[in-house]
């Protein structure tokens, strides 16, 4: 049998800055939280992704996934998960901001984790809200 050789994280991030054009900034996992129409009108909150800040600008893209629980459900529905993105280009965004719980004490004893908060101009121009738990790393 042959096996398929694994995508190292470089080559899938170097594939990423080429079919996107953009250079990465800052990346990581995160949750989706609120502030996205689309997702809080399906009730996708609490899905993970990717978090990724761009020279071009934010995205968060959901890879599907589902457990064998799920897809033992999904059989009776037929509906398959689909990838989930949302895309902000730079000249949108008003504001980025983590937000970390400052006193070392309730840093220690909440499980509350960072969460990033964008703040930028929907379509019909006024100023929206997007919510991430998340953790950066920089490139």
């Amino acid at each position: 049998m042959i096996k398929k050789p694994e995508k190292t994280s470089d080559a899938f991030w170097q594939e990423f800055e080429e079919t996107h054009c953009e250079k990465v900034l800052a990346r990581g996992l995160g949750k989706y939280v609120s502030g996205w129409e689309e997702f809080d009108s399906s009730k996708c909150g609490g899905i993970w992704g990717l978090i990724i800040n761009t020279s071009g600008g934010f995205r968060f893209h959901h890879f599907p996934q589902e457990s064998w629980i799920d897809a033992l459900t999904r059989f009776a529905a037929k509906d398959a998960p689909k990838e989930k993105t949302i895309f902000i280009p730079n000249e949108k965004i008003i504001s980025q901001e983590i937000i970390k719980e400052a006193k070392w004490r309730k840093r220690i004893f909440s499980s509350s984790p960072p969460r990033l908060v964008i703040r930028y101009t929907d379509e019909a121009g006024r100023e929206a809200r997007l919510i991430f738990e998340a953790e950066f790393n920089s490139k």
